[in-house]
């Protein structure tokens, strides 16, 4: 079964590019920029097919509910407002992937995203976490799922459950989008 969506075109400050609003969230919380077609290759279906149809396209930029479309200077966007319009709609109705979920990431990714979870814990988490007699540390990051340790009085804690998915959770998630889960581990 398929969603109905409505869409329309906002011109931007950047007259190449043109903003596709769509009636509900496709990418809620993050963004994806894609320069080339190359750099979408793997990343986002969407943006791909995008470049394939539309020639044109110079980037494809997708946040919350809109897709930014870059187009090459030489060409009018008066024309190909309602084709791209026609064909976003269609693809979103018909439930189209529009970021690749189940990416495998080189080791190199693996890494900057482990680093970049643990600066977000070391910066945001373990100043409050230490306030309230207890510690955390950052264990692995595997298949989307970041397990720490809690230590001190968060072990066994009956609100660290909430701390954990209310806070860690949603702060990892939002800042680092390969995120899905936190779960932890008393030691």
């Amino acid at each position: 079964m398929s969603d109905f969506v409505t869409i329309y075109a906002e011109a931007t400050p950047n007259p190449d590019s043109m903003k596709f609003v769509v009636s509900k969230m496709i990418l809620p919380n993050d963004s994806a920029d894609f320069r080339t077609r190359e750099k979408a290759e793997g990343h986002s279906p969407l943006a791909l097919e995008i470049f394939d149809n539309f020639k044109f396209a110079n980037g494809v930029f997708i946040m919350n509910n809109f897709i930014s479309i870059t187009k090459l200077p030489d060409v009018e966007w008066v024309e190909h407002i309602t084709p791209v319009r026609e064909f976003i709609k269609s693809y979103i109705e018909n439930g189209k992937e529009i970021i690749s979920k189940n990416k495998a990431l080189s080791p190199e990714e693996e890494g900057e995203i482990e680093s970049k979870i643990i600066k977000l814990l070391d910066d945001h988490v373990k100043p409050a976490v230490e306030m309230d007699g207890g510690a955390i540390s950052f264990k692995s990051f595997k298949d989307g799922v970041v397990t720490v340790v809690m230590k001190g009085s968060c072990s066994g804690c009956p609100s660290s459950t909430f701390t954990l998915k209310a806070g860690i959770e949603n702060l990892l998630k939002r800042m680092v989008p390969q995120v899905e889960a936190v779960e932890a581990e008393a030691e």
